[in-house]
């Protein structure tokens, strides 16, 4: 054996024999402790997926997810993949992806990684704490006991909101999807899950992102752009906060504007410029609310009468959270008045086929400038003269 000399003698005892091979591999007291605690793992998962309490705090009683916060939560999966181990003694860390699916709701597991600290007492391994890690951020039922409350279209889960407060948003839900089939279409899902953490605090948990990051933001919308058939389902994520003190119209456009990128992510990806994207679901979250185009850009509206009309559309740069308020609302209220005016000149017919074709672009260099020309058999230039024109006549 390169770089280490063994042998072994005829005669040797089966105790010494092992001895002698654990001495020349070095890995079989790890490798003991990496199957036992797989093992604990394995059990702790059918525990869950099987409510049975007894059997889930026979693997530990951990610190992080509880099996008294996931009662409510609808399971179709639960399971760990262990990643690393790093054992001192009796006491070990371990890293690990957790994968589950919602019942109903996710088309396959979402992963998440954990970070678990173990303990062996009598010779058994038990999880002594299961918290999140990496760039994740934490579960809903980390933050507590999560509430269920089921709608027609939804499935609205919370930590610390009384049950009428989360059959409010299952209304609102109920009514979005419809809203959004009707502009969109029916090729999708056709239902959401909304999680109502109890604080902006809780929010910023749930997306692993600074408090400053969505301090007045009401919702967001979670998930991979552009995802496949296999992706999991998207998590409209509610501020209570800044939810608390919208109006009900307000309330409304909210979720219908996050159902809407639950809709539409299939043909979201990263050709599809924000302006498109955030426009187009301000566009869906607004129709038919029979608002007039000042009272939903006002930001712009000010800018226009001003005589400061924007040269171009917005970037993405502009959509950041820690913009500058005004930059963000205007940002916001002219991809809205980009969308309007595709449907207002051209139908929503075009509108759809304008954007699905962009999100369907190999890339993003010419994804806007192909779909203009293919879709609306018009060049960047000439519509941009368009959307200036437009902001001029409707907000001036």
């Amino acid at each position: 054996m390169a770089g280490r000399r063994c042998a072994s003698r005829a005669g040797l005892s089966l105790v010494l024999l092992l001895a002698v091979l654990v001495g020349c591999g070095g890995r079989a007291s790890s490798d003991t402790a990496t199957a036992a605690v797989r093992r604990v793992l394995d059990r702790r998962a059918a525990a869950v997926l099987d409510r049975d309490e007894a059997a889930f705090r026979a693997t530990g009683t951990a610190t992080g997810t509880g099996f008294a916060n996931l009662r409510e939560v609808p399971l179709a999966g639960w399971s760990y993949r262990l990643t690393a181990l790093h054992r001192s003694g009796d006491r070990a860390t371990a890293r690990a992806e957790l994968s589950y699916r919602v019942r109903g709701y996710d088309t396959a597991p979402v992963t998440v990684d954990r970070a678990l600290r173990l303990a062996r007492t009598g010779g058994a391994w038990r999880v002594t704490s299961d918290l999140p890690a990496g760039k994740g951020g934490a579960q809903l039922w980390d933050q507590g006991a999560v509430t269920a409350v089921r709608g027609e279209h939804s499935l609205v889960l919370g930590v610390g909101q009384p049950g009428a407060r989360l059959r409010s948003f299952a209304d609102l839900a109920d009514r979005a999807v419809p809203a959004v089939s009707e502009a969109w279409g029916t090729d999708w899902a056709r239902h959401v899950v909304v999680l109502v953490p109890k604080s902006l605090e809780g929010m910023a948990g749930l997306l692993g992102a600074p408090v400053s990051g969505y301090r007045g933001i009401a919702a967001v919308t979670t998930g991979e752009a552009g995802g496949s058939a296999k992706a999991p389902a998207d998590r409209i994520i509610v501020n209570p906060d800044a939810y608390g003190v919208l109006g009900d119209l307000g309330k409304q456009v909210v979720l219908t504007h996050e159902t809407t990128h639950v809709a539409t992510r299939a043909h979201t990806t990263a050709a599809t410029p924000l302006w498109l994207s955030e426009g187009y679901a301000d566009w869906a979250g607004y129709r038919g609310s029979g608002r007039a185009p000042g009272q939903v850009a006002p930001e712009l509206e000010r800018a226009v009468v001003e005589g400061q009309v924007p040269a171009a559309l917005p970037e993405d740069g502009d959509f950041g959270f820690t913009s500058d308020a005004g930059r963000l609302a205007r940002a916001y209220e002219g991809g809205w008045m980009a969308c309007r005016l595709i449907a207002d000149h051209w139908g929503e017919v075009r509108l759809n086929d304008f954007y699905r074709a962009v999100g369907d672009h190999p890339g993003r260099a010419g994804a806007v400038e192909d779909a203009l020309r293919d879709v609306l058999h018009t060049t960047p230039e000439r519509f941009t003269q368009l959307w200036r024109q437009y902001l001029r006549d409707q907000l001036g």
